[in-house]
């Protein structure tokens, strides 16, 4: 009796462990092809230690394409937007002629990146701050009289998110449209009574990649819409970092509270917005916004010719990375890159240092404060080898910086949704855009300057004397880092 027990024991922990193999095996040749070569490497050495949990893991969260359905989806959007394309094309001609040859090149890698031309006769302006960017866009919201398009990756039940709804259901009742999309993901922990109540007040609201029991939507469960787009009647756009939400929302951590920025748009290039919109609603609704009363041509409000660069896992490459590559091999003076979270990929790392060799001087500007803890422990891990590179750090203490731009030289900035990480480069849904012209970069300049003040400097000296257990948590968390 005990033998036949024994057996069976040994039996099964023989196929437990052949199996195990198996996996590991099958992995080795998988994962090369599907991976980038350093998270390759940490799925081998979670399957080779942990095979069965390493493949339940994978499953979950190691695929970041979507199904070949969203995919079509995607490519069907831009075929039926294609006279919205011709209009936009015949616009952008004009602008890109006026660029310097430089411009151009970025322009046209832009441009073959996310399919959005440059166009000219554009003003903007820059917010700072929650309380501020709510404000007005709410003053516009007021204003609106035909629509109301809003796509958040959060929209929380709080005062933000209540004065925001109440004036969505103020523009409803005088007969304005309002449809709204926001991450299910994203808004999950947040938005369940708010939500229902937007809906049942006539606000058209629908959840983007959906978090369901069967996930006919994902191949990975926290494939997320990063963005965050407003458009009103088709002639003023909002982006950047803010969601619906209060300013100290920090994930129930005491005293933490985020400073964003916003880039309020009028001008042409308002309808890249709307298009990213229209193509979001498409896939997720199967309703094509379409329509002179959506895609009426906005007049020319000033003379900045800005670029829209949607990025994605729709996308066959990581087009957010690779133009941030290309700005830092072109740049000839100087860079400056503000974000969050900051977890480059060996290409991006490299592009940093080979600017410092070059003679270009690098500033990135991170928050002291952190919301993510293991996040902001590998983050942490690639800081000595930027500072022996030469790359200037400032830590900047008053809030977390959750504001994420970069400024190239004075000619070109970048305002978005995305983050230095892989999650933004690879796994997100994000939106950036390109500003081709010196009054944009000298506001940005100016932000800059007072989150530097507002800053201390890292040496390499000081952070060679962090502590042991210091250096061991950021070393182990950077070896999952290929998978944040």
């Amino acid at each position: 009796m005990f033998g036949d027990i024994l057996n069976i024991i040994l039996t099964a922990l023989g196929a437990f462990i052949s199996s195990g193999w198996i996996i590991s095996v099958a992995m080795l040749v998988i994962l090369p092809k599907r991976q980038s070569p350093e998270a390759a490497r940490t799925w081998l050495v979670v399957m080779f230690f942990l095979p069965w949990l390493g493949l339940l893991i994978y499953l979950l969260i190691g695929e970041n394409r979507l199904p070949k359905d969203q995919l079509k989806r995607h490519a069907q959007v831009v075929n039926k937007l294609e006279h919205v394309n011709d209009h936009i094309k015949q616009e952008a001609a004009a602008a890109f002629s006026q660029l310097d040859p430089e411009q151009k090149q970025r322009v046209t890698l832009a441009q073959g990146l996310g399919h959005m031309p440059v166009l000219d006769g554009n003003d903007f302006e820059l917010f700072f701050g929650s309380d501020n960017i709510i404000d007005r866009i709410i003053v516009d919201i007021d204003a609106a009289q035909h629509h109301i398009h809003l796509l958040y990756y959060i929209i929380a039940d709080d005062e933000t998110g209540r004065r925001v709804d109440q004036a969505l259901v103020k523009a409803v009742k005088r007969g304005v449209k309002c449809r709204v999309l926001v991450d299910h993901f994203g808004a999950l922990p947040f938005i369940k009574k708010l939500g229902d109540e937007m809906i049942a007040q006539g606000i058209e609201l629908h959840y983007i990649l959906p978090i369901t029991p069967f996930r006919r939507y994902l191949t990975r469960v926290d494939l997320r819409n990063h963005r965050k787009i407003v458009v009103i009647d088709g002639q003023v756009a909002y982006t950047g970092s803010q969601n619906i939400v209060n300013a100290d929302y920090g994930y129930h951590i005491e005293g933490l509270t985020y400073e964003e920025l916003m880039v309020r748009l009028t001008g042409p290039i308002v309808m890249e917005l709307q298009a990213v919109f229209a193509g979001d609603w498409f896939i997720e609704t199967d309703e094509l916004l379409t329509g002179p009363d959506l895609f009426t041509w906005p007049a020319k409000t000033g003379t900045t010719p800005i670029q829209a660069l949607p990025s994605g896992p729709t996308y066959t490459t990581q087009n957010f990375q690779r133009m941030m590559v290309n700005l830092l091999h072109q740049a000839k003076e100087k860079v400056v890159i503000t974000t969050p979270y900051f977890i480059p990929d060996t290409t991006f790392l490299e592009a940093m240092q080979t600017a410092v060799l070059s003679g270009v001087e690098v500033d990135l500007i991170v928050s002291a404060k952190v919301d993510q803890a293991v996040v902001g422990l590998a983050q942490k891990s690639y800081y000595q080898e930027l500072l022996e590179a030469g790359v200037k750090i400032y830590i900047h203490g008053k809030s977390l910086l959750h504001a994420k731009h970069t400024s190239v030289d004075n000619e070109i900035a970048l305002i978005g949704s995305g983050n230095m990480d892989k999650r933004s480069f690879d796994l997100n849904f994000e939106i950036s855009m390109l500003f081709y012209d010196t009054q944009a970069v000298e506001a940005l300049h100016a932000k800059e300057a007072g989150y530097i003040k507002d800053s201390q400097q890292l040496t390499l000296e000081a952070w060679t004397k962090r502590s042991a257990k210091d250096e061991f948590l950021q070393n182990l968390a950077k070896l999952v880092s290929p998978l944040l």
